[in-house]
């Protein structure tokens, strides 16, 4: 069965005859009739009754009422085909760290939609660890985050630095100093993303140089620390990039920490270089970040 014995069979519904719709079609009839025998043999089933008449068998006539959404949904498959091949239709899986969630992707979503809007985007939100391991797993196209502590199957392209600070409550003491040391805040708990963080590994190295660490507690959701540092004493250590509620400000403090490189994350060589909307997608991070 293809497209036109189901046009053929279409148009001879509306114009009545045989004669009429080859001639409506530019068909000589013999085409028609041939078109309509090919079908009735495919689908095993007799569509007219035979005389000079146009007249629908039963089986026709339930088959009739189901031909324009079969035309329908064949010119849709083949347009949504086309459209495939063109880099214009399919789905993009993209994961992200937590704060970019909040920030660039929103923006970047709605920009690449105005381009490809027949184009889903699927954002996953993780830590390093869970997002690389995504990607190992064919579950994401690439990954917007650190580099993760075994690197040797990834592409990472750094785009920029993040660095840790050190937040508290509104009405915390070492919010009202001018400057804070970080032995200053190991008299305090400690509230830090969860273990497998990159920043969570960097802060436990700096910790263990100090005789008497604090207690540390972990949220694996980064942006939900500065709520559980409100109306406490705890110092919590997030992302320079993490949005901070008007109750929770940031400590006047220098440290020696690591600056964690952020990037684009993917699997060497799969599917690189990228299909052009995959290519486009980071070129609109890329951009927002810059910006």
């Amino acid at each position: 069965m293809d497209l036109k014995e189901l046009t053929a069979f279409q148009t001879i519904l509306q114009e009545g005859t045989f004669s009429r719709a080859a001639e409506k079609l530019n068909y000589a009839q013999s085409t028609i009739t041939n078109q309509i025998q090919r079908l009735e043999k495919e689908i095993g089933i007799q569509l007219f009754k035979r005389g000079w008449d146009v007249g629908l068998t039963s089986a026709g006539q339930l088959f009739a009422a189901e031909v324009d959404k079969l035309i329908r949904h064949w010119n849709d498959v083949s347009e949504m085909a086309r459209a495939l091949e063109q880099d214009e239709a399919g789905s993009l899986r993209v994961g992200a760290i937590e704060p970019l969630i909040q920030s660039i992707l929103p923006d970047s979503v709605r920009e690449f939609h105005q381009s490809k809007p027949r184009i889903d985007c699927q954002i996953h939100l993780g830590n390093t660890e869970m997002l690389s391991q995504a990607i190992r797993q064919n579950e994401l196209d690439f990954a917007i985050c650190g580099e993760p502590q075994d690197p040797t199957a990834f592409y990472f392209e750094p785009l920029y630095k993040e660095s840790v600070v050190f937040i508290a409550d509104q009405n915390h003491s070492l919010i009202k100093r001018d400057h804070v040391t970080f032995k200053d805040i190991l008299d305090y708990s400690l509230i830090a993303g969860g273990r497998t963080c990159l920043y969570h590994l960097e802060l436990a190295k700096h910790l263990s140089r100090y005789e008497a660490a604090p207690l540390l507690h972990t949220v694996n959701q980064i942006s939900a620390i500065p709520h559980f540092v409100q109306k406490t004493t705890a110092v919590g250590a997030v992302l320079d990039s993490t949005p901070l509620p008007p109750e929770t400000k940031r400590i006047n403090m220098s440290w020696e920490g690591v600056l964690i490189p952020i990037g684009f994350l993917q699997l060497h060589g799969r599917d690189f270089p990228s299909p052009s909307f995959k290519r486009l997608f980071m070129q609109i991070l890329k951009a927002q970040i810059e910006n």
